[in-house]
């Protein structure tokens, strides 16, 4: 049977993201995004629709490496200003019974102990409906806002983050056994203190101890994002992520990337299955193709090429305005996205522009309804993903539309959900429960349910 596909809507709390300019369209909503009916009736739509999550990322830091400065940035909004992500869901969660919300947030400038206590609110909040997209940050910029001279190195940011989800493991999945809330009344007792426990780690970056201050909530841990891609990134997804993303020009080269990240969930004593794949991606529809190629053109007078560029250029750290047009683009070494920096060295700026033609380098699927389903399911087939990462282009449009044309489709070929699955964000996903799975290195920190058995 073919498996059904996975849709997240891809946002940030900002005016600009990923297709840049577009926040200039006039049915384009985005400046609105610091009003909170902005975001409750954008997951409502969503629910309507079905997706499966709304994935919100963030920055700390700015982009000042293109033109040594953020004059294009702040002009083009390119992700700044930017708003805390957290903050949205509890309102959206009010008016939604289903929609799972992707939350990004930055462990390299967290502290463990109470990060998970915001975690396990907003799960308690949501009814178990949070994931959490860890990141260790690339931009230099928010290491000197944060009192640092310079970025941490590469690899040494995933042994920090290591270390920040033992931490966070063992207080979420540790301190508190299932059955320490007992919330008895006539008796007087709400916890029972012999059920808690409290965390004593020591380790290189973090010491903690005390006990988690939230009590268990639905999923325990939060279903858990990551989207590292170096060799580094990919072993710590290996070991940590239940959901973790890729882009790509070719869905055979996604596939190798998914057998990547396959093999080192079983590297790290995990099933491949253990992971699901979402792919970055933007769509352009209309009843028909030749009224969907006209709407891509209108959408170009619209995008900036060049504030694309300038995104691009704070992810490999290299300053892309002072390479002529057509001068191969060398990359030195730096500490931003490494994959990124490796894949696109040699390439002119004239390429990059080209390719940046609607502000962003996803690829982009443009068609009729049965056009853009048959190409949806050719990356999701060829690629070996289980899903896609749906970027705004024009917002709410871009969701209104997939929503009135494609799902419809995908629905009548059996390849889309015609309605949710109850539980947890991880169990609709998995339909294995609301808790990690024993394979998994956090359930190492469990308790034993009876107290005389440790």
């Amino acid at each position: 049977m073919a498996k059904p596909l996975l849709l997240n809507a891809f946002t940030m709390n900002c005016v600009g993201h990923i297709y840049h300019g577009m926040w200039t369209h006039p049915q384009d909503r985005s400046v609105e995004f610091n009003r909170l009916s902005y975001w409750t009736e954008l997951a409502q739509l969503l629910e309507r629709g079905l997706f499966d999550g709304i994935f919100i990322a963030d920055i700390l830091g700015v982009y000042d490496v293109y033109q040594n400065g953020i004059g294009l940035t702040a002009s083009e909004a390119i992700q700044l200003p930017v708003n805390d992500p957290l903050m949205l869901v509890s309102a959206m969660a009010a008016v939604t019974e289903h929609l799972g919300f992707g939350l990004t947030a930055n462990l390299s400038y967290e502290a463990p102990y109470p990060f998970a206590r915001r975690m396990s609110t907003l799960d308690h909040l949501t009814n178990g409906r949070v994931g959490w997209n860890i990141v260790t940050g690339y931009l230099d910029s928010a290491a000197r806002a944060m009192g640092k001279h310079s970025q941490t190195a590469h690899d040494r940011r995933y042994d920090q983050a290591d270390e920040f989800l033992e931490v966070s493991y063992k207080l979420w999945e540790g301190s508190w056994q299932d059955d320490a809330v007992r919330a008895d009344k006539a008796r007087r007792v709400f916890a029972d203190a012999a059920r808690i426990h409290p965390v004593r780690h020591h380790g290189e970056f973090y010491q903690v101890e005390g006990v988690h201050l939230s009590s268990p909530s639905p999923q325990r841990t939060p279903l858990l994002f990551q989207a590292g891609s170096s060799a580094r990134g990919v072993a710590f997804a290996g070991r940590h992520a239940e959901c973790t993303f890729v882009t790509g020009s070719s869905p055979e080269g996604v596939r190798r990337q998914v057998s990547a990240l396959r093999q080192a969930a079983v590297d790290a004593g995990r099933p491949a299955d253990a992971l699901k794949v979402f792919m970055g991606i933007g769509v352009i529809v209309a009843p028909t193709a030749a009224e969907a190629r006209e709407k891509h053109r209108e959408y170009l007078r619209y995008a900036s090429p060049e504030a694309g560029i300038a995104h691009f250029s704070s992810s490999t750290g290299i300053d892309l305005a002072r390479f002529g047009l057509d001068e191969p683009i060398q990359a030195g070494p730096t500490q931003a996205i490494e994959s990124v920096t490796q894949t696109y060295s040699g390439w002119t700026r004239r390429r990059l522009l080209e390719q940046h033609a609607l502000g962003s380098r996803y690829p982009l699927l443009v068609g009729d309804p049965q056009q853009v389903a048959d190409q949806l399911l050719h990356w999701l087939d060829e690629g070996d993903i289980d899903g896609f990462n749906l970027a705004r282009i024009i917002n709410p449009g871009s969701y209104e539309e997939v929503i009135r044309w494609v799902i419809p489709e995908l629905q009548s070929r059996g390849r889309y959900k015609t309605g949710y699955a109850p539980g947890s964000l991880r169990h609709k996903l998995f339909q294995q429960g609301d808790r990690l799975p024993a394979s998994h290195p956090a359930a190492a920190w469990r308790q034993p349910a009876d107290p005389s058995a440790r």
